[in-house]
């Protein structure tokens, strides 16, 4: 019983810092410009024409990404759509703003084990139900 217990409190613990990921991203690096790096990436790979917008709807993507997490329903498509958009993300700014990144080998790494948590909790949880 008391591992059970470990094991559902880990997975809600996941659910929390996973979503908490995205909607932190969304919402204060892209939506509230709190890192303009962010901005600036995206206008180096999308064009200064539409940075306004094309940052605004991917920080509102990564917001409802965010709170599909915290659902934790559809977990495996969930941490396919996690993957797809990390990947993404990550090759774009190594093509084409490799130099507005930090490091992006320590990217690369950190997103990695990241993805490492999202499909645990993706693969390894029980289905929520109404008395979690």
């Amino acid at each position: 019983m008391k591992n059970a217990l470990k094991s559902r409190n880990f997975h809600r613990f996941l659910t929390v810092l996973i979503g908490s990921v995205w909607v932190f991203h969304g919402l204060y690096s892209k939506i509230s410009d709190g890192i303009p790096r962010h901005r600036q990436i995206v206008e180096r790979i999308l064009g200064p024409e539409i940075v306004d917008f094309a940052t605004l709807f991917i920080g509102v993507l990564e917001v409802l990404l965010g709170l599909w997490i915290f659902t934790r329903m559809w977990r495996k498509a969930c941490a396919l759509i996690q993957t797809l958009a990390l990947i993404s993300m990550n090759v774009l700014e190594i093509l084409f703003a490799k130099d507005l990144l930090i490091s992006a080998p320590g990217m690369v790494a950190l997103n990695l084990a990241f993805l490492s948590l999202v499909w645990y909790w993706a693969t390894s949880a029980q289905k929520p139900s109404f008395t979690d």
